[in-house]
């Protein structure tokens, strides 16, 4: 697997339908860490979320036999709406998955770009293997959310952009579910800059890939309700991302859901923008990592900024 030509591969599929998004250097925050911060800004992206990348540049390289048959796919909003969107895109039918009590905010994303949805189980796992089991009795293509090379090397060109609008810098932050966006950021950024520090992190309530980093093995854990809805959830057994997890991040941050919304709201008062709780994990290991981090220059990843009215309101109370 040549990860690193998958994504300049991927670049010329990506960049016809997806946005170049902005890297916002924050005077406030840099103040706070004695050092320069920037924010790649993929709340700015099409469907409000870096997920559009990895649908583009899965769904058109697949043949015109696969596309006549369309897609499925599963998620708890954002991969949902980037592969619906990418399906628009390339004039194609697609079906979406989604457990139970996925955002509002998010299925009407979905709905919004002309996904096909059907509510099943109780978490991202069940929602998965079932429209995986389905794909595969219908014989249609299965979109992972990110145990799929196309995808990964999709989410990978945000690297490739990152590169290209900053000098070099010491450490991003990166928030981690299934880990297509860290394998695919992190694996670029690796080969651009060997001396970069890659920092994962995810909500204490749900981080099944950084436990099962720690373990070695991809685990089954519970996870709990949190902010960041866009993270939670288990990794599938033979995933991709796994390996790639293991061997590019250095360093692992686990934050509470008072962490996370403090860190939103301040972002929002700081910076004028929304971000949703995924991106508002990544923001609170920034904060807590402020000591280790001084004096540096450090991109944090807002990888998303569909947050639901309710959702806004409990944060900011």
């Amino acid at each position: 697997m040549d990860l690193h030509q998958e994504i300049l591969d991927a670049v010329a599929r990506v960049e016809l339908f997806a946005r170049r998004t902005t890297m916002s250097h924050s005077r406030s925050f840099s103040r706070l860490l004695d050092g320069e911060v920037y924010f790649k800004l993929e709340s700015q992206q099409v469907t409000g979320s870096f997920k559009v990348r990895g649908a583009l540049n899965k769904i058109l390289g697949m043949t015109d036999l696969e596309k006549e048959r369309g897609v499925y796919s599963a998620s708890t909003g954002n991969h949902g709406a980037a592969v619906a969107y990418a399906s628009s895109k390339a004039k194609i039918d697609c079906s979406i998955y989604v457990p139970e009590g996925s955002s509002d905010a998010k299925l009407s994303n979905m709905k919004n770009y002309g996904a096909n949805i059907t509510i099943f189980g109780n978490d991202c796992v069940e929602a998965e293997a079932r429209a995986r089991e389905v794909s595969s009795q219908d014989q249609v293509t299965y979109v992972s959310p990110y145990n799929d090379i196309q995808v990964v090397a999709g989410q990978g060109t945000l690297g490739m952009e990152i590169e290209s609008q900053s000098e070099e810098l010491d450490a991003i932050i990166i928030s981690v579910g299934g880990g297509g966006l860290m394998a695919g950021t992190a694996s670029y950024l690796r080969s651009a800059w060997p001396n970069i520090k890659i920092i994962g992190c995810s909500p204490e309530n749900s981080a099944v890939m950084i436990h099962s980093m720690e373990a070695g093995e991809v685990l089954e854990l519970e996870s709990t309700p949190t902010l960041s809805d866009g993270t939670a959830g288990g990794v599938e057994k033979n995933s991709i991302t796994f390996p790639l997890c293991c061997n590019l991040i250095d360093d692992t941050v686990l934050v509470t859901e008072d962490e996370i919304k403090n860190a939103m709201v301040l972002y929002m008062q700081h910076e004028h923008q929304l971000l949703e709780g995924a991106a508002g994990t990544a923001v609170a290991a920034l904060l807590k990592m402020k000591d280790e981090l001084k004096g540096k220059k450090v991109a944090v990843v807002i990888c998303g900024g569909n947050i639901g009215l309710d959702t806004l309101r409990q944060v900011i109370s």
